[in-house]
């Protein structure tokens, strides 16, 4: 097989780019500079996602008739739809969508299908459950050539098998360990795993084909937790039972983590047999080196930080707007409180006092507590407040603020913080205005990222006190808003009336 790089002249088709991996393959797709097309069940919600260049199309494979509309013209295919919904009929879904999709393809002369196996396939691309049809081999049998890729477990910031290993370290400093959580496999990075379906789109090969990925090591959900323990500092024990208990499992993988137990199932499903195999035919085809365990749990940790850092959480609030929860909302290891208030003045004004905040301008309300988790930052050895801010009434980010530092600003509508105090996690506040014309609306967020049970304690213990403090901080912000408001129309230039 050779690697000869094909022109592309019609579009690229990508299902699923709401979904992990789909959102993941979006990104690169665009960057490579070929003509795109999504087809999404609400494009309203894709396009303020994707560049101006990439079309969104309408399309479901239930629905017969959207599909030949949304495949018209297309070179080639990315089938990244899977159904992880729970009750009975769900894989026959499935089935019967790649029946339909793959039949409009070959009606609009699609060259190619590239497919990635989803949740539930074993290791093995041949060992398809026996009650089940092969989505893959549906794909195949409709005569439009199919690439397709299996993947037992991929990591990445997000990912559900990143999930469940979170989900238990986090949470139980003891854990309980069936047999399959020790079977190995071949955990796959999800940076690898684009990688894999970006050179598929280039593969000179003649027909279909079936290949298996994974990662340079071998390696149990098991070893996992122990990387990502060392990696976190945490100290776990892990106490093995000789029985898998897959269906029981599947429960307990929702009560502490966020799967719920039909996802929970068919991901245990994917490890009930060991494959630690390396696809030789994978490794002649792909100029791609997978990586190891190490450095995949490592750049997973790192991402989900960096994911931290560009999200506004507040969007993820978008249906409630404020914390409807006494503890907060959570999202994944996650804590996340929110609330808003409106003030009447244009937005620009109503962003003042935020630019003003900490250092001699202080917190507005209830400043003495500040001070005194200052001082007892300063006794466990942290920064306290000592540091004060460089500007009056300048943020930029990387400046310090009191014991916060500015992750991000965008003049008139963001300010995020992170902590820099010693807390048992990672923590940021985030401030946001929007609004029109003579009516604002100022939104705080306090988010963190708890480490073990520590973690957890320290959030739910002083939440009382900051639902307090961030309530009077907001409350006074708004004051601050009108004060500034006020004062700059007192000091406006009178006219007087014409004669």
């Amino acid at each position: 097989m050779s690697t000869k790089k094909p022109t592309f002249k019609r579009p690229i088709l990508l299902t699923g780019a709401t979904g992990y991996i789909g959102g993941r393959l979006l990104k690169s797709l665009e960057a490579s500079g070929r003509a795109l097309r999504c087809m999404t069940l609400e494009p309203e919600f894709l396009r303020p996602k994707v560049r101006p260049s990439t079309e969104v199309v309408r399309g479901d494979v239930r629905e017969l008739s959207t599909l030949d509309p949304a495949l018209e013209g297309v070179e080639i295919a990315y089938y990244l739809v899977h159904s992880l919904t729970s009750g009975g009929g769900s894989e026959e879904e499935d089935r019967r969508g790649a029946a339909a999709f793959a039949q409009a393809a070959r009606r609009q002369g699609i060259r190619r299908i590239i497919y990635l196996s989803g949740l539930g396939r074993p290791a093995t691309s041949r060992e398809a459950p026996p009650d089940s049809e092969d989505i893959g081999q549906i794909l195949r049998d409709s005569g439009v050539p199919t690439i397709e890729f299996t993947a037992s477990m991929i990591i990445g910031s997000g990912s559900l098998s990143f999930e469940l290993v979170r989900g238990n370290v986090e949470k139980l400093p003891i854990m309980i360990a069936p047999h399959w959580v020790r079977n190995r496999v071949r955990p796959i990075a999800v940076e690898d795993v684009v990688a894999y379906l970006m050179a598929a789109l280039d593969l000179d090969i003649e027909g279909s084909a079936v290949f298996e990925i994974g990662g340079a090591d071998a390696a149990s959900y098991a070893d996992i937790i122990r990387e990502y323990s060392h990696q976190r500092g945490l100290k776990r024990l892990t106490i093995p039972l000789p029985f898998s208990l897959p269906w029981l499992s599947s429960y307990w993988l929702g009560l502490v983590t966020s799967l719920y137990p039909p996802v929970g199932r068919r991901l245990i499903a994917s490890v009930l047999k060991e494959h630690t195999d390396i696809d030789e035919a994978t490794l002649r085809t792909f100029k791609i080196q997978p990586r190891g365990v190490k450095e995949t749990v490592s750049r997973a940790l790192e991402n989900e930080e960096e994911d931290i850092a560009r999200t506004r959480w507040s969007d993820a609030l978008v249906a409630h707007r404020q914390s409807t929860r006494w503890g907060g909302e959570r999202h994944g290891s996650r804590l996340v409180d929110s609330q808003s208030i409106h003030v009447a003045v244009p937005p620009a004004k109503a962003f003042q006092p935020l630019r003003r905040i900490g250092g001699d301008t202080g917190w507005y309300y209830a400043g003495w507590l500040w001070h005194i988790r200052g001082w007892l930052d300063l006794l466990v050895g942290g920064v306290g407040m000592r540091r004060g801010r460089r500007l009056p009434d300048e943020l930029i980010p990387g400046e310090v603020v009191d014991f916060w530092r500015v992750e991000a600003y965008e003049e008139g509508r963001l300010i995020r913080l992170r902590a820099e105090m010693k807390v048992p996690g990672r923590a940021w506040l985030q401030f946001e205005v929007d609004g029109e014309d003579s009516e604002a609306t100022i939104r705080q967020t306090a988010i963190f990222d708890t480490v073990g049970l520590p973690g957890l304690a320290y959030w739910y213990v002083l939440y009382p006190i900051h639902k307090v403090i961030f309530k009077g901080l907001l409350r006074k912000i708004s004051a601050a808003a009108e004060k500034d408001s006020l004062s700059s129309q007192d000091s406006a230039p009178k006219h007087a009336p014409a004669s």
